[in-house]
């Protein structure tokens, strides 16, 4: 059985879950919808089921009960995976240890690191360890610009667009590049979208990052270089507004497929 639990942040007007819910039923696959404040996490009733994760709230206690899920039931994507992607440091971490270019990146409690930081790049780009959908992340090159540590801070790339490659199974997908006024070109942030094809180098390095992460489907933000393309971050729990590609019908393929070899 798939069993979904859905996405707290669907609404009408762009609702992830449904989409997929759709797809499914146009294959005639079977599913149930499965609500996380039901879950008692000291007696999990479901064994041996796929449940795709299309969303948790980000107040610790949802992802407690997933992992309480993920005890005896095949998830997609996994505890593991979401608290990964969840941690920017974490996430540059493994892109590091696996040899993904990703920019250059401190983590520090210490201002002085920080300051020598900016003195080699002369502007360095803020990021909140845990944030999402581009929310508190700013540029700067005054150290006196940042409040209490943690820092977690990457040297700033020049740019007026970012990628987002939509990686199912480990492979790319779908891609859309972003616009915007601002620092960063998140949707959420008032950027736009257009789809645009996936080339050899783009699907290459989006492909090592869900890699190195070890998440089934993820969205990976990226940035042209020289060199060829960088990985800003890798996101768990993504949309994929506007892609042409048919992402919800990839997706549904993909959880029957999963769910089909563990029978």
């Amino acid at each position: 059985m798939i069993r979904i639990v859905p996405k707290p942040t669907d609404t009408q007007d762009d609702n992830s879950t449904q989409m997929v819910i759709n797809a499914l039923e146009a294959m005639g696959a079977e599913y149930e919808i499965l609500l996380l404040r039901d879950l008692d996490p000291f007696s999990i009733k479901y064994r041996n089921d796929l449940i795709w994760i299309c969303g948790i709230r980000q107040d610790g206690v949802e992802f407690e009960l997933i992992k309480a899920l993920a005890l005896k039931n095949r998830l997609v994507n996994t505890p593991e995976a979401i608290a990964t992607c969840a941690s920017k440091v974490l996430t540059s971490a493994l892109l590091t240890h696996h040899d993904v270019p990703t920019p250059e990146t401190l983590f520090t409690a210490s201002r002085q690191h920080v300051d020598t930081f900016l003195q080699r790049h002369g502007k360095a780009v803020y990021k909140p360890v845990y944030g999402f959908d581009g929310d508190g992340i700013f540029l700067f090159s005054d150290i006196g610009d940042l409040a209490d540590p943690p820092y977690y801070v990457q040297e700033y790339i020049r740019n007026d667009r970012d990628f987002r490659i939509f990686v199912i199974g480990y492979k790319a997908a779908g891609a859309i590049y972003r616009q915007s006024p601002h620092l960063t070109h998140n949707i959420h942030q008032g950027g736009v979208g257009t789809p645009v094809e996936i080339d050899s180098r783009m699907r290459e390095i989006a492909e090592a990052a869900a890699r190195a992460v070890q998440i089934d489907y993820c969205g990976v933000d990226l940035l042209k270089t020289e060199d060829g393309y960088t990985v800003l971050e890798v996101n768990g729990t993504p949309n994929w507004h506007c892609m042409a590609a048919p992402i919800p019908e990839l997706l549904a393929e993909y959880l029957v497929s999963e769910e089909n070899k563990m029978r």
